[in-house]
């Protein structure tokens, strides 16, 4: 979650494509450094990385920023499931982009799983084909919470009764290659959760809307499917980037070979929202995690990270956390009794917490 020093000229990636798969190693080891600080728990980041315990730890920024991100994504994602719950519905939850992404085993090993009838993950097929290895490495114990899975694609998917890993380029048309992908496993009625963790911020901004639009079709009234599920989306990535600060955040990237072509649109906070507003969302609103960690947090949480290490850079973490936003929204049907349950959806303000805390 944080801008990447800037690379040697023997380092920098040529292909495009990869450097931007690079930028999920770069978030998997910042997890599970914050993992072995105690910053967060997950036991399952380690069976993902080679070699995750010869890694090097991240410094106190980069730590608590992957804390912030981590904790705010989870506390939306457990909230809509705990939404569900009244309704008796399960929940189907598509990560897109998903990377080195643990959340569907945390959420399995905990109070969620039985909120879950379907979880997706869509990424490249190179960053697929390595996640499915991992997960049938018998050593990794990934499977286990699986159960029966199957390889197809020539491994660069997998499918388990509730688990589906699906490779494919997002930034193609997902009118092409969605229905061949999803098949019948997508249910267009469940409630649903789209994930994009700085994922939308590598495309471009046509590419990135015609795919929420495609999801917003999917989940809207038709012949077939008269009741559509709720469908919520929580976006976290970079923006206001035109300031200076803004700046070498890019020229870093730049070094990388990594540009970012769907940040352009959003150069302040309350542009975010207008990302779901603009495809006919009941509601959105967007966070800054400097926002997110001052009024968000719990003080005794941040009591608790504050004395795992030492933190200098305080107004750098400050910087840093004020360009990268989580922005959530909801679609709701037009029935007012749908509505009101979804519509409360979201993170609250911790009551008289102090600003800036350091």
């Amino acid at each position: 979650m944080h801008p990447p020093a800037p690379a040697n000229r023997s380092e920098r990636v040529h292909d495009a494509d990869a450097a931007i798969r690079q930028t999920d190693s770069d978030a998997a080891l910042a997890r599970l450094s914050a993992v072995r600080k105690g910053y967060l728990n997950d036991r399952f980041i380690s069976s993902l990385l080679p070699r995750a315990q010869l890694q090097p730890l991240r410094p106190p920024l980069i730590n608590t920023g992957t804390y912030v991100r981590s904790e705010a994504i989870d506390r939306l994602v457990e909230q809509w499931l705990e939404l569900s719950k009244p309704e008796g519905q399960i929940c189907q939850i598509v990560s897109l982009g998903a990377g080195s992404d643990t959340r569907f085993w945390r959420l399995m090993d905990g109070p969620w799983q039985e909120q879950i009838g379907a979880y997706f993950e869509l990424d490249f097929p190179d960053v697929t084909l390595k996640k499915a290895m991992a997960i049938r490495n018998p050593r990794s114990g990934l499977s286990t919470t699986l159960g029966h899975s199957e390889l197809d694609l020539g491994g660069q998917a997998l499918h388990s009764s509730r688990y589906h890993l699906l490779p494919c380029d997002l930034r193609n048309s997902p009118a092409d290659i969605f229905p061949g992908l999803f098949k019948e496993y997508l249910s267009p009625t469940l409630p649903t959760l789209l994930l994009f963790e700085c994922v939308l911020v590598y495309m471009s901004p046509e590419a990135s809307s015609i795919l929420i639009q495609w999801f917003v079709d999917f989940f809207s009234p038709s012949t077939h499917t008269p009741s559509p599920g709720t469908l919520g989306c929580t976006v976290y990535e970079m923006f206001g980037l035109e300031d200076a600060f803004g700046q070498v955040m890019m020229n870093n990237l730049r070094a990388r070979g990594v540009s970012l072509p769907g940040a352009k649109p959003y150069p302040s906070l309350e542009s975010l929202p207008a990302r779901f507003l603009r495809h006919g969302f009941t509601s959105a609103k967007a966070l800054t995690l400097r926002n997110i960690r001052s009024n968000y947090t719990e003080p005794s949480e941040l009591e608790r990270i504050s004395s795992l290490e030492m933190l200098d850079e305080v107004e750098e973490l400050n910087l840093v956390l004020e360009h990268y936003a989580i922005t959530w929204g909801v679609k709701a049907s037009s029935s007012a009794a749908t509505i009101s349950p979804w519509i409360e959806w979201g993170l609250r303000p911790v009551k008289q917490q102090l600003a800036d805390p350091v």
